[in-house]
């Protein structure tokens, strides 16, 4: 980025507004308050560009941000009837009748240290014959349906030292952080063309269907699919992965939420013939979507067939092509490409609003302050950063369709033609050693990632740890046999009673809608 220490301003556009826009644009603002740089920000989107709103989960880091950014939680699950996501059940995954949890918490992080000693606890699990979501707060948060909090002389009181994630509809969070763009310039139009720098080939300039001129300096495209800034002008290249995710269609629908009973607080992904179903609770309803392989069926057979699953017709709201992958450059001359306009994957594990998350603060941690264009090297090291970002993703994501099911010809397509070499070869490699920290990389400067303590829930959850690697490992050292027994024990009961005492999911996201009526 250009240098901010003159009277004239940095101008950072923002095209595209949402979930991945306006978080651009508040946290682009909240970067140049701290580092008192001298930056203006326009957010370009257009009333013309529909939403469709069905259902959207997060992970942990996106509570942190809201905090950061002076949110209050109790307005934001008021004012965009959002839900608590403690993790993900994984539902007919491995074999028909059969689901594991992913909780989200890190019960490392409650339980003595012990160096050198690995991931001793789920490794402990596994040789006991017990799930890795034992020893997690949140697996007995998710069981109950119960609230973060517990009432304690009339007060909510946390119950656990550890940030949930949640569920929402994007098109009312897109809303709602409009609403706290103060000091934000807003234009309604589309982008019809640009200026470039004839030897730079940087946007110079904007040109919106209203018919005004847009001087800028650096840009972001949040304009989704249709990726207007990053390839239809700066020329950069989508790489598919289309060869190894197998599903190539989303059929986005609602359903109705009971008006009383458990509200869940967990997304459910529901493996189904040909795909899965996601299931995200919301207030008011609940969004859902089959993702499927239209290789396999066609949208009147996926229609169907989900019906046949929840029993009753659905009204599907789109049906939508996948094409997942990811661009070979998210930042490219003086663009940058966020959200679904730099990458798309399916919704499985919660990658779409984490990775744009992680996307800008590593930009803005590394590069908001150059003083000067920046290197071609910094662009180089970022993009591989990036791309090594939604490599591991597409990698966990292929890690779930190693399945044991056969009972379908979808499932018969993935074993023989979709599981990657490097899944065969992680699979094999966690055959003969529990996982480690060693076996993931990191080039995120510290930001969260999917590393060991995300990918023991599933590779228990699906069979594929080895049981007999894992007695072995404890049998070396009887002492922290002894040790991890009790602690997981303890962990287990402490998360009971935890969630005994929590406050119902349901009833306290209506006392905290009851209590924002009344301010």
């Amino acid at each position: 980025m250009n240098s901010a220490d003159t009277q004239t301003p940095n101008h950072v556009v923002i095209v595209g507004g949402g979930t991945a826009g306006w978080l651009s644009a508040l946290l682009f603002q909240q970067d140049a308050h701290r580092r008192k740089l001298n930056r203006r920000i326009t957010l370009i989107e257009s009333s013309k560009v529909p939403t469709i709103g069905v259902g959207e989960g997060t992970t942990s880091i996106f509570g942190g941000v809201l905090r950061s950014l002076g949110i209050e939680e109790t307005e934001f699950l008021a004012k965009t009837d959002a839900t608590i996501k403690y993790g993900i059940r994984h539902r007919d995954w491995r074999k028909l009748g059969h689901y594991y949890d992913g909780p989200i918490d890190d019960p490392y992080a409650l339980a003595d240290r012990v160096p050198n000693a690995g991931s001793w606890l789920d490794t402990y699990c596994v040789a006991a014959g017990r799930s890795v979501s034992d020893p997690h707060v949140f697996s007995a948060l998710m069981a109950k349906d119960k609230a973060p909090v517990a009432k304690a002389k009339g007060r909510d009181i946390a119950v656990s030292q550890f940030q949930h994630a949640y569920h929402f509809d994007q098109a009312k969070v897109g809303a709602f952080l409009r609403s706290k763009s103060q000091g934000i310039e807003t234009i309604d139009a589309l982008v019809q063309g640009a200026d470039q720098d004839p030897d730079t080939g940087n946007i110079t300039a904007l040109h919106l269907d209203t018919g005004q001129k847009l001087d800028v300096d650096f840009c972001v495209d949040c304009t989704g699919f249709r990726r207007g800034l990053i390839t239809g002008i700066m020329g950069a290249e989508w790489i598919s992965y289309g060869d190894v995710l197998p599903v190539n269609r989303a059929m986005p629908f609602w359903i109705d939420l009971p008006e009383a009973g458990p509200l869940p607080s967990y997304t459910h992904a529901w493996a189904q013939k040909s795909g899965w179903m996601w299931q995200i609770p919301t207030q008011g309803r609940i969004g859902c979507g089959y993702v499927y392989s239209d290789r396999h069926i066609s949208p009147d057979q996926a229609q169907a067939e989900i019906e046949t699953a929840l029993g009753h017709p659905i009204e599907p709201r789109n049906d939508i092509k996948i094409d997942a992958g990811r661009l070979n450059e998210v930042w490219r001359g003086n663009v940058l490409a966020l959200g679904l306009a730099s990458s798309f994957l399916e919704p499985l594990e919660a990658t779409s609003i984490h990775g744009t998350l992680v996307s800008l603060l590593l930009f803005l941690n590394r590069h908001s302050t150059d003083g000067k264009h920046p290197r071609p090297s910094d662009r180089d090291r970022y993009n591989h950063a990036i791309a090594g970002q939604v490599d591991d993703f597409r990698d966990f994501i292929n890690l779930h369709y190693v399945s044991d099911r056969r009972d379908s010809p979808f499932w018969c397509d993935v074993a023989r033609d979709y599981i990657q070499p490097q899944t065969h070869d992680k699979v094999e490699m966690w055959s003969k050693k529990m996982p480690s920290a060693g076996d993931f990389t990191n080039d995120l400067d510290g930001l969260p990632h999917v590393e060991e303590l995300l990918h023991y829930p599933v590779l228990d959850g699906l069979g594929l740890l080895n049981q007999k690697v894992a007695k072995a490992e404890m049998a070396r050292n009887p002492k922290l046999r002894k040790f991890a027994r009790e602690t997981v024990d303890h962990l287990k009961k402490q998360a009971l009673i935890v969630a005994n005492k929590a406050t119902s999911h349901r009833d306290w996201l209506a006392d905290i809608a009851a209590q924002q009526d009344t301010v």
